[in-house]
């Protein structure tokens, strides 16, 4: 039997029913013998601590909503339980450091931001952007011509730069294109190429320089940060593809934008260095990107995939046994 604990929900209406629709909802409340759900609409961040204090819970549970936690915790909060993914607005690395334990969506929308990034390698390859211009203009006859020819992502060679767990949702989605997978990453062994039938790229160039296709989704660390360069970009050959769905600042977007310009690949991105992406933004006028904006995942329609995860995590600790997704010190200081 789970032990007692008390359990705070700090979410709003929305959040809780995207996130925990029937019957997720039930089943968090049943974990806990004192449980309380407050929607933090309204609520400052001394009006949250005056809340907090006053339930002094041993478990939070919380979203994008949820106010920054005070310096000073109540006496029995252990565990913070976060529904979504980066947890800056929510608790500062101190918080990390005095020994709270907190978990956040981990890979349970992986698979969501796998999607996004086969969309856009699609997108690339088949002119998408390019069309969803040319075909919608009223009096314009558009039609495909030599300089806008599709092309197929069956049998391409594909070059991962990291290998987290949406490298892999990826690599699994591209199987069914037949594609040639190249990783590079620090901590890919020859046992975990192997594992997924991926082949270790000796260096950053070789990924850029050997594949058709490049998907960035390395984690933005001090050794990652503008470490895409505009020598890398230009490795990839002309009618190549480059897309981003994992961190904006890892590239270099002034050398990547010079590039978007000339046309000699296609582009996507669903991130970017500022977000929400400037209105003058050069990559807004370019036929040749394609754009999403930082919606890889999860899609509305799955965030539940994260409220079960959280859902899970929440009974691994009231029967005290390990969690996924925990968000250590150095995981924090990788998040946006």
């Amino acid at each position: 039997m789970p032990r007692p604990n008390s359990l705070l929900a700090v979410l709003t209406r929305e959040e809780t029913r995207e996130f925990l629709p029937a019957p997720l909802l039930d089943q968090v409340r049943a974990l806990a013998p004192e449980f309380r759900l407050v929607d933090p609409t309204g609520l400052d961040e001394r009006g949250f601590a005056r809340e907090l204090a006053a339930v002094n819970p041993e478990t939070l549970l919380a979203c994008w909503k949820t106010p920054l936690l005070p310096t000073a915790l109540p006496p029995r909060l252990r565990y913070v339980c976060y529904i979504a993914g980066s947890l800056k607005r929510l608790i500062t690395r101190a918080h990390l450091e005095r020994g709270l334990l907190v978990t956040n969506w981990g890979g349970s929308i992986s698979r969501t931001v796998a999607e996004c990034a086969l969309f856009h390698i699609l997108a690339g390859l088949r002119n998408t952007s390019h069309w969803a211009v040319a075909m919608h203009q009223p009096g314009v006859a558009a039609w495909k011509n030599g300089a806008t020819d599709a092309r197929s992502l069956f049998c391409r060679r594909v070059g991962i730069h990291g290998f987290g767990p949406v490298a892999r949702e990826l690599v699994a989605l591209l199987r069914a294109w037949s594609c040639a997978i190249t990783v590079f990453a620090p901590d890919v062994t020859a046992e975990l190429a192997h594992a997924y039938g991926v082949e270790r790229a000796g260096t950053l160039d070789a990924v850029f320089a050997e594949n058709e296709i490049v998907v960035e989704l390395a984690p933005l660390i001090p050794a990652t940060a503008g470490i895409i360069t505009e020598r890398l970009l230009r490795l990839i050959r002309p009618g190549g593809v480059f897309v981003n769905v994992g961190r904006g600042a890892v590239v270099d977007e002034e050398a990547l934008l010079r590039i978007a310009r000339e046309g000699r690949i296609a582009i996507g991105l669903d991130v970017f260095t500022t977000e929400p992406l400037p209105a003058d933004s050069g990559f807004r006028a370019l036929p040749g990107v394609s754009l999403t904006p930082h919606s890889a995942g999860p899609t509305i329609d799955r965030y539940p995939d994260a409220g079960a995860f959280a859902l899970k995590n929440l009974r691994a600790y009231a029967e005290d046994r390990p969690l996924e997704a925990v968000v250590t010190p150095e995981i924090y200081d990788q998040t946006s």
